[in-house]
């Protein structure tokens, strides 16, 4: 075990390169009110965050990561542009005994400007990984933006995109919704005989057979629901050409430059993609201005779809050669974050976090 002298060295060496690059140092609160953030987690932090009931203050959380709290900080203090960094514990339940830690010490960089969204992208993993040089950790890169956009332009009904949309952090879910929607996979069966029962009658009718109210839901919500259910079942599938785009652009893995190439390729069938790949292109060539060699950089059309859901357009992690590690660094851009914590105001935002631990870990093994 890497001793904790170690690891807090290696962090405020860390921070110390942060703060060179011109960020300025932020704290924020170890305890934080529950409810804005949890809502704005994906599902896997929301299951491991240690959440706690205070008398006066209501529910409250042990500082789950950073970003959240700074950019509730800058939305309503900042100057723009800005560049902020942090060092810290965060803290995080473990669903089982194991080596990872519940309590460990973060490090970040985060940038909020909007003269120039895709080159502030291309300027945080390039000093991540200039940070990081030393260690030989793979590269992965990705752009949840782009799979968004594919969906939002995706010839169906509101209801389905919205549900695509809601779980795109969930691929297993994802998938099955998708093969659904496009008809390559039948109406699940408990579904199907609800279907069935709502046909014969109105949804009021069975409410009024079901009995006492379990739950908490109303009528009228349980009413808006079955109708909805109809609705969706009257809807016609995807057109089977824009879902085979769409299943090609979930598996599409290729180095950055040749996946820009295979992007291009499927705009005259997926045109929705077109001002996001068109980022994606610029992103690539503020990457070059900065020495990355594009065309062997890894990208993933799905890569951070299992990570925080606030990230909406470039995503990127540096991973150890063990499988077993969690990535010693990740990032990604957050721009719509920002309007939601921001009353109304919002700024293109990217940033990342370094995990000093597994630093100090990869560095004495060395």
């Amino acid at each position: 075990m890497t001793p904790k002298a170690a690891i807090r060295a290696e962090a405020e060496r860390l921070h110390a390169v942060f703060v060179a690059a011109g960020a300025v140092p932020v704290e924020a609160d170890i305890l934080l009110p529950a409810e804005t953030l949890l809502d704005l987690y994906g599902e896997d932090i929301r299951a491991r965050a240690y959440v706690t009931q205070d008398p006066a203050r209501g529910e409250m959380m042990l500082r789950p990561d950073f970003t959240v709290p700074v950019v509730q900080a800058h939305m309503a203090h900042g100057a723009e542009p800005a560049r902020y960094c942090y060092l810290g514990e965060v803290f995080r339940k473990q669903d089982r005994v194991s080596e990872r830690a519940s309590e460990y010490l973060q490090v970040g960089f985060e940038v909020f400007d909007r003269t120039a969204p895709e080159a502030a992208d291309a300027e945080v993993f390039a000093l991540f990984q200039s940070m990081l040089a030393d260690l030989g950790l793979r590269p992965a890169t990705g752009d949840i933006g782009i799979l968004m956009a594919a969906v939002r332009g995706l010839e169906t009904t509101p209801r389905r995109r919205a549900a695509l949309l809601r779980h795109i952090w969930r691929p297993k879910r994802f998938r099955g919704l998708l093969d659904r929607f496009a008809g390559r996979a039948p109406v699940p069966a408990a579904r199907a005989a609800l279907l069935e029962r709502l046909a014969k009658g109105s949804p009021e009718a069975l409410i009024v057979e079901a009995g006492t109210f379990v739950g908490l839901r109303s009528a009228e919500e349980i009413t808006a629901r079955a109708e909805a259910l109809l609705e969706d079942a009257e809807a016609k599938p995807i057109a089977a050409p824009e879902a085979a785009m769409l299943y090609d652009l979930l598996t599409l893995e290729a180095p950055a430059a040749a996946a820009l190439t295979h992007l291009r390729g499927m705009m005259p069938m997926l045109p929705a993609i077109g001002p996001a790949v068109d980022r994606f292109a610029l992103r690539l060539e503020a990457l070059a201005a900065r020495g990355a060699d594009v065309t062997t950089l890894p990208f993933e059309a799905s890569h951070g779809r299992t990570s925080l859901e606030y990230y909406d357009g470039f995503v990127f992690s540096f991973h150890a050669a063990d499988p077993s590690l969690p990535p010693v660094a990740s990032g990604g851009r957050y721009d719509a974050l920002t309007a939601v914590l921001g009353a109304g105001a919002s700024i293109p935002a990217v940033g990342g976090v370094i995990r000093p631990g597994l630093v100090a870990r990869l560095r004495g093994a060395a």
